[in-house]
């Protein structure tokens, strides 16, 4: 679930624009903590569903890959929505008392 979870916190940081990974990990802080190691399988899991393109561009000397999100990506992004909202109810129901 962790991992479904992640890919949609990513795919919302890319849906505010083109970005790379130290921004999507900057625009995320405050929100979940991931880490390079982390983030990297994430885009290029991504990036092979069809969820995000990547382009590579110069800055500062260094090519730095830069990622945008797709129509398909923006699919997931709207069900990661949904899902996260059913299990914030089902969390809400739980450790509430109305079960």
């Amino acid at each position: 679930m962790k991992k479904g979870i992640l890919d949609v916190c990513v795919l919302y940081a890319i849906s505010k624009g083109e970005s790379y990974g130290y921004k999507i990990i900057s625009d995320l802080m405050g929100i979940i903590e991931i880490s390079e190691s982390t983030l990297y399988p994430i885009l290029k899991r991504l990036e092979s569903g069809g969820y995000v393109m990547t382009r590579t561009a110069e800055f500062n000397g260094r090519l730095r890959r830069y990622y945008k999100i797709t129509p398909l990506g923006l699919k997931k992004l709207k069900s990661g929505r949904d899902d996260l909202l059913e299990i914030n109810s089902i969390y809400k129901k739980l450790f509430s008392g109305q079960i």
